[in-house]
């Protein structure tokens, strides 16, 4: 891996391969760049592939003292694209990635190839298990209870749809990043850091969103278990985007069927202008 340091003094390290047309990959909670790790090399096939670990996650720094809000994230992107000398890019994002991924494409459209969203989350209209996510990461008992090395490997593990497929490995490099108490204070305050009202904002200016739009999701989510909804309203807002349905696979549809959500995913930016 290699890193970059941003303007605000934060290092960010990030993978990278292929070359090409530039797409970034943004993962979620509690995950990080290794998620991709075997989604990104169809898509280095015909592209320049960079998926970064955000701040608070992965190898990159985790700070204690600052909100991690869309525009902290935002600075990811254009810190990347600054020092890797990209102007036009594609984006995909799961989980928390996915609204940040939106944001940014929607606060720079002419920067922007395409947009692929996986298993996320775009509306205000949290689901319940959203509203306990939250609450959860508020409350002192719950963020030490989620952010343990139990606590995450336990929702890895919730979130892929055989639990008995994962390598022991897999797991430890999920947990791994976040061994000491200011690395799991971090993670939580990443979970819990982006504004509602841009929630809303994400809402309401999705139909005029003009770059190619792609939705790929596994519906066996018990993490966020109205994707379906949120996709098919995604589709109702935006005619004529695009969405596969997975149905063997789970939240972290990238362990569980890499090769089908890399050739999806590959096929798709490949296809951009």
């Amino acid at each position: 891996m290699d890193t970059i340091k941003l303007d605000n003094g934060l290092t960010v390290a990030y993978r990278e391969a292929g070359s090409g047309p530039a797409v970034v990959l943004l993962h979620g909670w509690p995950t990080s760049s290794y998620l991709w790790r075997n989604v990104l090399p169809p898509i280095a096939r015909s592209c320049r592939v960079i998926a970064p670990d955000l701040p608070g996650f992965g190898a990159s720094d985790k700070p204690v003292d600052v909100r991690y809000t869309f525009e902290l994230f935002a600075q990811v992107i254009d810190g990347l694209a600054d020092r890797l000398g990209i102007d036009r890019l594609a984006l995909a994002g799961h989980d928390l990635g996915g609204p940040i991924a939106l944001r940014w494409a929607l606060e720079n459209p002419g920067r922007v190839r395409g947009l692929a969203l996986l298993n996320t989350l775009v509306y205000a209209e949290f689901h319940p298990s959203v509203r306990r996510f939250v609450a959860d990461l508020r409350d002192p008992a719950g963020r030490a209870r989620m952010t343990s090395p139990e606590g995450l490997a336990e929702l890895f593990r919730a979130g892929v749809a055989d639990p008995a497929r994962l390598d022991a490995e897999v797991v430890d490099a999920v947990v791994a990043p976040f061994r000491t108490p200011e690395a799991r204070e971090a993670l939580a305050n990443a979970g819990i850091g982006l504004q509602y009202k841009i929630f809303i904002e994400l809402g309401e200016r999705l139909g005029g969103f003009g770059a190619p739009l792609r939705l790929v999701f596994g519906t066996r989510d018990p993490i966020l278990p109205d994707v379906a909804e949120t996709m098919a309203r995604i589709q109702r807002d935006r005619p004529g985007t695009e969405a596969t349905a997975l149905p063997e696979c789970s939240h972290f549809l990238m362990e569980d069927d890499p090769a089908t959500v890399g050739e999806l995913l590959a096929t798709f930016f490949a296809g951009l202008d």
